[in-house]
């Protein structure tokens, strides 16, 4: 079928949509939904036989649902209807929740019903819900709603609340003070509103007599302190006493359309100086529960690694303490290493918004680029363990090339990469790509995944040799069976042939090129994007950062205009 998507922007969830239904034999095309008539007129270009909308904050036009059958992605229960969805959920302790594929009518999110999905609830924040349970729920309930249209069969059923099995409701938009919390609050009453608010806009709160938005909530059980006083710090997150402990954000935004969300102890600068730092060791558990971004355990003679930053973007901060980190766990007397990111995302790179608050936000990114290179050389010459890398989450740019380093690249079912820069514009990027992407994939495929900038599945990455394995429909799933899979190799002589072939390529590459001519090229692209004439890189991050609106579909998603051209 020809499927056009109209999305208010090409999320995690639309990317997912995306690249299941490419890899059914589907014809996609996506419109950005920037104006009424700019959705008709993709309309009229691509001529669909079906309409998805997987991400949409505006109205689909009549003139389009009368005529094209056009199908809303809705992140809640069978019923459940207005913006605030995963909001209330969170906010009402829902132990249930869901996604529902309807048919666009007249009324907002009432029209019939062509799949759904329910998933149970965890204690997340609103971002980790949607960007793994929703977006895995969305993914079945996508593809079921494709084939029954496809059929010509299947009636959609009318939503219809005198049935016992309709638990959803109309709600209103949830709004500030919906999540309003005194710091003399529970620490878990506390985070449930933080948790309801993680991603956008954040839940409003004072802090050192500042308005701000706090996002990345975790709870302290030691901390104690007067609440709502800062009582440590540690990583760029800094502790707030509450009514009985503590919770740790690490990261905030002053209340104010031209503030950028950033570290708390970055927004709190000036109140943080005489707030007692409070440090973790990486490689031993803390007493209680606490806030942590990278820490180490063992077990069966293989080490793991997990390091978890807030949307996966890595600071140069944060990079020097990875490095640090890997190279602790090296010492370590183990067969294995495995690199986990965190739950949502692998990693997306460099970290763009720590770049454009610097004074200099050229010197930064190079910085930042030098910082992750050095991690990555980190995981490529380890020549005395076994080094895998497990992707839980999404992963982008720099945190793909990242992964590539590592002996054995797994990822979870589900998860979608996108091994690309270009979109930042026109970045060249480093990391070591230009070595460790022509190796898995070769040269002409590295060619076409970096310059046509679209998602990649997992099922295509592994068929293409960029992964060695996805498997796993759940993280609890892909976790169990990476931790079968390490302590097996730990035990097996399969270790001692892979560090030998690992150690006979990079000595054979050391002679041919070595790695760090890869690292001196990439970087002579790198200075020209980050001090060169041409600002087209500091252009784009500051639209991304500052969540610019766009003023057209990108070229590579809208193919249909491309063809009209």
């Amino acid at each position: 079928m020809r499927i056009l998507f109209l999305c208010s922007s090409h999320n995690s969830l639309s990317q997912r949509a995306h690249v299941e239904l490419a890899a059914r034999g589907h014809e996609i095309a996506i419109e950005l939904a920037l104006t009424p008539q700019l959705m008709i007129e993709a309309v009229e270009m691509f001529r669909p036989q079906l309409i998805l909308a997987p991400f949409l904050k505006q109205v689909v036009p009549k003139d389009i649902w009368t005529h094209i059958k056009t199908l809303i992605v809705h992140p809640g229960i069978v019923g459940d209807r207005g913006p605030s969805s995963i909001d209330w959920a969170i906010l009402h302790g829902e132990s249930e929740w869901g996604v529902t594929v309807l048919e666009a009518v007249e009324e907002m999110d009432a029209g019939p019903i062509w799949s759904a999905r329910t998933f149970p609830m965890r204690d997340g924040t609103k971002s980790s819900l949607y960007k793994n349970e929703v977006v895995d729920a969305a993914a079945e309930a996508i593809l079921e709603a494709v084939e029954r249209v496809a059929s010509g069969k299947f009636k959609p059923y009318p939503l219809d609340y005198s049935r016992p099995s309709v638990r959803g409701r109309l709600r209103p938009p949830c709004k500030l003070a919906d999540r309003e919390f005194a710091w003399t609050d529970a620490s878990e009453d506390i985070l449930r509103k933080i948790r309801s608010a993680d991603g956008s806009p954040g839940a409003l709160t004072t802090l050192c007599g500042q308005e701000v938005f706090i996002y990345g909530a975790h709870v302290d059980d030691l901390a104690r302190g007067a609440p709502g006083a800062l009582v440590a710090q540690r990583d760029g997150g800094v502790c707030v006493a509450t009514g009985d402990g503590g919770i740790w954000v690490t990261h905030a935004r002053r209340r104010g359309a031209d503030h950028l969300r950033l570290p708390a102890t970055t927004v709190l600068r000036e109140h943080v100086a005489a707030v007692p730092v409070q440090p973790l060791d990486v490689m031993h558990p803390p007493p209680g529960r606490t806030w942590r971004e990278i820490w180490y355990e063992e077990r069966a003679g293989v080490g793991h690694l997990h390091f978890d930053f807030y949307n996966g973007a890595m600071s140069t901060e944060q990079c020097h303490r990875l490095q640090a980190a890997i190279c602790q766990a090296r010492k370590r007397p183990t067969k294995v290493l495995v690199l986990w990111g965190g739950r949502d995302y692998f990693s997306n790179g460099i970290h763009l918004y720590t770049i454009e608050a610097a004074k200099d936000p050229a010197w930064e990114s190079w910085e930042n680029i030098q910082a992750i290179n050095d991690v990555c050389r980190e995981i490529i010459t380890a020549t005395d363990k076994v080094v895998v890398c497990a992707l839980q989450g999404n992963a982008g740019a720099g945190g793909v090339m990242m992964a590539l380093g590592a002996d054995r690249v797994w990822a979870r079912r589900g998860v979608v990469l996108n091994p690309h820069y270009k979109g930042m514009g026109g970045l060249f990027g480093s990391e070591y790509w230009t070595w460790a992407l022509p190796r898995r994939v070769g040269r002409d495929k590295a060619k076409e995944l970096t310059d046509g900038l679209l998602p990649l599945g997992t099922a295509e990455a592994v068929r293409i040799g960029l992964l060695d394995d996805a498997f796993g429909e759940h993280v609890r799933d892909f976790k169990a069976e990476v931790l079968m899979r390490t302590e097996e190799l730990a035990r097996s002589a399969d270790q001692h042939e892979i560090l030998k072939t690992k150690n006979h390529h990079l000595s054979r590459q050391e002679e041919m090129k070595p790695l760090a001519e890869f690292r001196r090229e990439e970087l002579k692209e790198m200075l020209r994007c980050f001090m060169g004439t041409d600002s087209a890189y500091h252009t784009a991050r500051t639209r991304f950062v500052r969540k610019a609106p766009a003023e057209h579909t990108p070229k590579h998603l809208a193919t249909h205009r491309a063809r009209r051209r």
